[in-house]
């Protein structure tokens, strides 16, 4: 969800605004075929819950441009639970789990702390990148 957000935060900050454009260049990128956007019922829920109408419009004209939905199942409660006992958080350990169950390409955060933690779980094929990390590896 922080990604998603990201281009809608204060520019005020040089990372933020870095963060920002790259997060629209990935988009950019999934809007042309190049990279797929993959959504998940856990990314729906945390929408919903969000207070503010138009950050909440704006994540939800993000998600209809997913070409993917991940449904949770069991595999993916598993596995969200056993990131949870490593110190991951509930949602982002679902975030996590639904990426690594359906064997996304990448997980792209902007958020440090589980960016972090998700690099010291095997991941299988799933890199767990920042949005300049992202953008950088899919324009190589």
């Amino acid at each position: 969800m922080c990604s998603i957000q990201r281009p809608l935060d204060a520019k005020d900050q040089p990372r933020g605004a870095v963060e920002a454009e790259a997060v629209l260049g990935i988009l950019t990128l999934c809007e042309a075929g190049i990279l797929e956007l993959m959504l998940s019922d856990a990314l729906l829920f945390e929408i919903a819950r969000n207070p503010h109408p138009i950050r909440k419009e704006y994540a939800l004209r993000v998600a209809a441009k997913a070409a993917v939905t991940i449904t949770t199942n069991d595999r993916i409660v598993e596995t969200a639970k056993r990131m949870f006992e490593k110190g991951v958080k509930p949602v982002d350990a679902l975030h996590l789990a639904c990426a690594l169950v359906a064997e996304a390409d990448y997980f792209c955060t902007c958020d440090d702390r589980l960016l972090k933690r998700a690099r010291t779980f095997d991941l299988g094929r799933t890199k767990a990148l920042s949005p300049l990390e992202l953008i950088m590896e899919v324009s190589q």
